[in-house]
């Protein structure tokens, strides 16, 4: 598919302040597998290929299992997800699907169980911006296959030695 518009270079600032979004998601302490764990899940329910393929070579990066990335649209039949990871998957898709109906408090309670008021509302923060990335991503066509992963060793070694 042929890119409909660069909406990097067409609206620099309103992206930067997604990207300051990013960055905060990215730093708030919330594990960095279930990030993406939860991003690639939202980008699966709303179809969008550029995010599934960044997100699932982030996930292998960090050391995610393929076994784990194969499953995960079925993660309610897979014993391979841990119980906060479980909620968060279920949070991700009441998040993501929000228009279908209310959120019942018996989902907001479990999931509460596994995350504080700050992680939780991190974890919606993340759900919102995958969303918001997806939804630049599918209509304006964004390029599929040529993500790379940073390399997260050499920045691990360069900080260590510094």
């Amino acid at each position: 598919m042929e890119q409909r518009l660069n909406y990097m270079a067409a609206a620099p600032e309103g992206l930067a302040a997604l990207g300051k979004l990013q960055g905060y998601i990215d730093r708030c302490g919330l594990e960095h597998s279930l990030l993406e764990l939860v991003k690639t899940r939202a980008s699966q329910i709303n179809g969008c290929a550029y995010c599934l393929d960044m997100h699932t070579k982030d996930a292998r990066a960090g050391g995610e299992t393929e076994q784990r990335l194969y499953v995960l649209s079925a993660w309610r039949e897979a014993p391979f997800y841990s119980d906060r990871e479980r909620a968060a998957l279920a949070w991700t898709e009441a998040v993501t699907r929000i228009a279908g109906g209310p959120i019942e408090d018996s989902l907001y309670n479990e999931v509460r169980r596994h995350f504080g008021e700050k992680e939780l509302t991190d974890l919606t923060l993340a759900i919102i911006a995958i969303n918001g990335w997806n939804r630049l991503a599918i209509p304006f066509h964004r390029p599929v296959g040529a993500y790379q992963p940073p390399d997260h060793k050499s920045k691990a070694q360069a900080a260590a030695a510094s």
